[in-house]
């Protein structure tokens, strides 16, 4: 199964991904993890791995990307074939526990250009590649819907989206749940940082609530831990329900 893991900025995609593939991967899941943020520098540290090579240097670097693009008037096909987690080259992954770590690039200084470099190649490898059922992939976004007008979650089966105690979180609800509709795609809310004063708030004002799959209570260890950029160590019962929902899916 592939999901797309979204949301605002600073709504805790990258914690959720991370907690989501560690509970998998104790159900002896293979789980990969696809950094698809190029801003984000701490998604590997929440895993406990080192950070990977730029997907992105598999096709000779994102100038010889662009290059292509540019020359195909942005219709060159990366994979020729499909691809399996086994394809994917030693270089550009890192593996802790059953979960794979990959990255489709960062911007590593000013002036170097746009993402769009990344975010084709990355695109056509979700719609390449292929799991069996003990496999998941699990695609942490860049903030916002940009994901949606590159068409990458056409490529994956599921949508979660992550909410947490903010109106622009919860206005988002509805565009993403209409985006995801609007391709077919089902879709979930994953509610974050949740209080007892602001849970019924959330309820009452998120699109359908009926789509939550899971509501995780504000948690000092796991901030901490993000804060610091140490591994999660921790097993919140929510994530822990929601791996055996997911499951229930496949």
């Amino acid at each position: 199964m592939k999901i797309t893991i979204c949301g605002k900025g600073g709504c805790g995609k990258s914690t959720i991904t991370s907690l989501l593939a560690k509970a998998l991967a104790r159900r002896e899941k293979e789980v990969l993890v696809i950094d698809s943020d190029e801003s984000n520098y701490g998604l590997h540290r929440q895993l406990g791995m080192d950070l990977p090579g730029d997907f992105t240097g598999y096709f000779g670097g994102k100038e010889n990307v662009l290059n292509d693009m540019m020359l195909s008037k942005f219709t060159h096909q990366f994979f020729r074939e499909t691809w399996t987690l086994k394809d994917i080259p030693e270089k550009y992954y890192s593996l802790k526990d059953g979960v794979k770590l990959m990255v489709s690039g960062k911007i590593h200084q000013a002036n170097e250009g746009c993402s769009c470099a990344m975010g084709t190649v990355m695109t056509q490898f979700v719609q390449n590649l292929r799991l069996t059922e003990d496999q998941f992939a699990l695609l942490d976004m860049e903030a916002g819907m940009e994901h949606f007008g590159r068409g990458i979650d056409n490529g994956v089966d599921l949508v979660l989206m992550i909410v947490d105690p903010s109106f622009e979180s919860l206005q988002l609800s509805k565009k993403v749940g209409e985006l995801a509709e609007s391709i077919g795609k089902p879709f979930y809310y994953i509610f974050n940082k949740v209080t007892e004063d602001n849970r019924k708030m959330m309820y009452e004002n998120v699109w359908k609530p009926v789509q939550v799959a899971a509501c995780l209570e504000a948690d000092s260890k796991i901030m901490n831990e993000g804060l610091t950029g140490k591994e999660l160590s921790g097993k919140p019962e929510p994530i822990e329900g929601l791996a055996e929902f997911l499951l229930s899916l496949v």
